[in-house]
């Protein structure tokens, strides 16, 4: 038996079929994978997420102990209150021990990890913090919903009080503020609006029984990693590891190179890898003919012996075809083979995003 969030036993009454994922006993979906994902596409679907670990980073030093833990700056966000900023936490080789979001919260700053890195994130987190005045705070009294698609936002604010409604009106997309209690946040892992919550685990049952009277339907697992593959979001242990450079997952928007005095874990590495001239990149795949791609495929490239690896694949609901990710050879073109049960399959290469905002981007 895994852990378990405030949601489980609402998750067993409305017909959740419960999996094990990074040690949590969680939905994987209710009935219809596609239904699920075609939800939110079209109208909207809630998530529970409180098997995410929050941090809380208290302290003098709170600024300049993520500014070193960082890859990102969240100098970068200081002066919006509850600006989010997206960022990779790297070793020192320059490999991705996790990737995460932190938010200013005016003094301090409130980060949100995965749950299947949890250990290693705090005991890294912790070992970096042994020499910053901060103090990290586990918030394992808040639950979290995430209400996606392109209705979310009207239907959650038809539950809430006026205040949390025209805090929801105020939201700028990438921003999370408190109310009393609550944080509400225009964040999101679906590639459409939304909102992810925060509030405590005593009022968590009541807010999603709530969505669901008002025509908001819960989706599991298995819808919300077609919806972030769709989008082309990253998956740790997918995209991303501790062996793999932000260079290489597509997460050299997410480095901060200035100022260039700013040290901070793995800079020096990724550094070399940038002046050196990365070998690999993440690129999106598609297949329009019959066949599904999945994941540790390989992927050859013609002009080179290099080798590279289909990261996440999926059948796209949204377009009728297989997509998939893939960290490939920078010399790749338009097309590459995937070896699919011995089968060298022809595809197109895109840029790794496929749909955003319920529209096809390929």
């Amino acid at each position: 038996m895994g852990f378990k969030t405030t949601l489980y036993t609402t998750h067993q009454s409305m017909g959740g079929k419960l999996v094990d994922f990074g040690g949590w006993d969680m939905p994987l979906h209710y009935g219809s994978q596609i239904e699920e994902h075609n939800h939110v596409r079209q109208a909207s679907g809630m998530f529970d997420v409180s098997h995410m670990t929050v941090v809380d980073v208290i302290g003098e030093d709170a600024k300049a102990y993520l500014q070193y833990l960082l890859a990102n700056d969240v100098t970068k966000i200081e002066s919006v209150p509850g600006k989010a900023l997206y960022s990779g936490m790297l070793n020192p080789d320059g490999g991705v021990i996790d990737d995460l979001i932190v938010y200013n919260m005016n003094g301090w700053f409130r980060t949100v990890v995965n749950c299947g890195t949890r250990e290693k994130d705090l005991a890294w987190m912790s070992k970096i913090a042994a020499d910053f005045k901060v103090e990290l705070k586990e918030r394992t009294d808040l639950a979290m919903v995430a209400i996606q698609g392109p209705n979310a936002i009207a239907l959650t604010k038809s539950i809430v009080s006026s205040d949390r409604s025209q805090l929801i009106d105020s939201l700028k997309i990438f921003q999370g503020l408190p109310e009393g209690e609550w944080f509400i946040a225009r964040t999101g892992y679906t590639g459409e609006d939304g909102l992810e919550i925060m509030l405590p685990n005593e009022e968590v049952v009541d807010f999603w029984n709530a969505l669901a009277a008002v025509g908001v339907p819960p989706c599991g697992l298995a819808a919300r990693d077609t919806l972030r593959l769709e989008a082309g979001m990253n998956l740790y242990g997918h995209e991303m590891d501790d062996n793999v450079s932000p260079l290489a997952a597509n997460m050299g928007w997410t480095i901060a190179w200035n100022p260039s005095d700013r040290n901070f874990i793995g800079r020096a590495a990724i550094e070399s890898e940038k002046n050196a001239g990365p070998a690999f990149k993440l690129v999106g795949l598609i297949l329009r003919e019959r066949g599904v791609m999945r994941a540790d495929q390989v992927v050859s490239v013609a002009g080179t012996e290099q080798k590279g690896i289909v990261t996440s694949g999926t059948f796209s609901p949204t377009l009728g075809y297989s997509i998939a990710l893939a960290r490939a050879p920078v010399s790749i073109g338009n097309q590459c083979h995937v070896d699919m049960r011995g089968k060298q399959v022809l595809v197109d290469v895109v840029a790794p995003t496929f749909v955003r905002n319920g529209k096809p981007l390929v």
